[in-house]
């Protein structure tokens, strides 16, 4: 093989490369949709330490060099020094904070006392308000009524307070499913949610095309997107990046920018975390269990094509 050739296959592997890692590089200008903001309209993304090493200050120093406004994370418990890490590094990077709450026990009753719990920590904390509080609500085999006590629970403390709650749409939980999540919401005006619709591409094995309607009633109920892409096996694609997921991924941002375009007619607030997980979220080679993206760079890439996609 000449020199020539052997030059040629050596470049042009490089640009394929390239060009499977980027395959929507202007996807997001070419498709963006022309809603202009009304005043008060703001976009904040937000990233997640879930998978993320390093301490507290070496996370907020890594989110804020990346261009994020903000990052999300669980309440640190009872711990005083381990909520002062987490503020001092909050402070010190000028970020927003929002925080997730949930309860774990199987037992109802046990479950809504520590849910109630760290709600109530949260809201009282000294350190700093946090932007919105996310819910882990419930259980999806949770009563409706017992079910209900957490949103009946936020709703009066969402008006004592002024912190915005949302429930996540989120397998095992009390929004696992669309007619549930539909349910309720009928149920209760004052519900409102993070909507991480992974999870109900997974749970209904589809990208909910025969359920137009009553995604599109819900998606009027969103005020905060969990942006991980999920599809009819899985609640994580190995990488959006990848050519053969365009249709799943544009498939999530038609939904998502309903719920944009509504925030900017509306003058409010849009907050989007950046979630896609570390293993086994992540797809891994098996026997290694060696990931088969970067996790971190996967919600960088989100947080770069929504920005572009969404900044006014």
């Amino acid at each position: 093989m000449s020199e020539t050739r052997r030059n040629f296959i050596k470049k042009s592997a490089g640009l394929t490369a390239v060009a499977l890692l980027n395959p929507f590089k202007e996807f997001a200008a070419a498709e963006t949709p022309k809603v202009p903001a009304k005043e008060g309209f703001e976009l904040l993304f937000m990233q997640t330490d879930w998978g993320f090493a390093g301490s507290r200050d070496e996370f907020c120093a890594a989110a804020k060099k990346e261009g994020y406004e903000g990052i999300e994370v669980w309440w640190p418990g009872d711990r005083a020094e381990d909520q002062k890490a987490l503020f001092d590094a909050v402070k010190k990077y000028n970020l927003q904070i929002g925080f997730l709450c949930g309860g774990y026990q199987s037992v109802a009753a046990d479950h809504f006392e520590l849910f109630k719990k760290n709600l109530d920590a949260i809201c009282a904390n000294t350190y700093q308000k946090p932007v919105y509080i996310n819910c882990h609500s419930g259980k999806d085999y949770f009563t409706y009524e017992q079910n209900k006590l957490f949103i009946d629970y936020t709703t009066a403390k969402t008006k004592e307070t002024g912190v915005p709650i949302y429930h996540e749409t989120h397998r095992g939980r009390m929004l696992f499913a669309t007619t549930v999540a539909k349910d309720f919401a009928e149920r209760n005006p004052d519900l409102r949610l993070t909507l991480d619709i992974s999870h109900w591409c997974n749970v209904h094995e589809s990208l909910l095309a025969d359920q137009k309607e009553t995604v599109d009633f819900l998606l009027n109920r969103v005020d905060h997107i969990h942006s991980r892409i999920g599809h009819a096996e899985g609640p994580q694609v190995n990488d959006p990046r990848a050519p053969e997921w365009e249709q799943v991924v544009k498939a999530h941002l038609a939904w998502w920018d309903k719920v944009v375009e509504r925030k900017k007619q509306n003058g409010q607030r849009m907050t989007i975390l950046t979630e896609f997980g570390p293993a086994d979220y992540m797809p891994t080679m098996p026997y290694t269990r060696k990931p088969l993206a970067d996790q971190w760079a996967i919600n960088v890439y989100m947080m770069n094509l929504l920005r572009k996609r969404y900044q006014s």
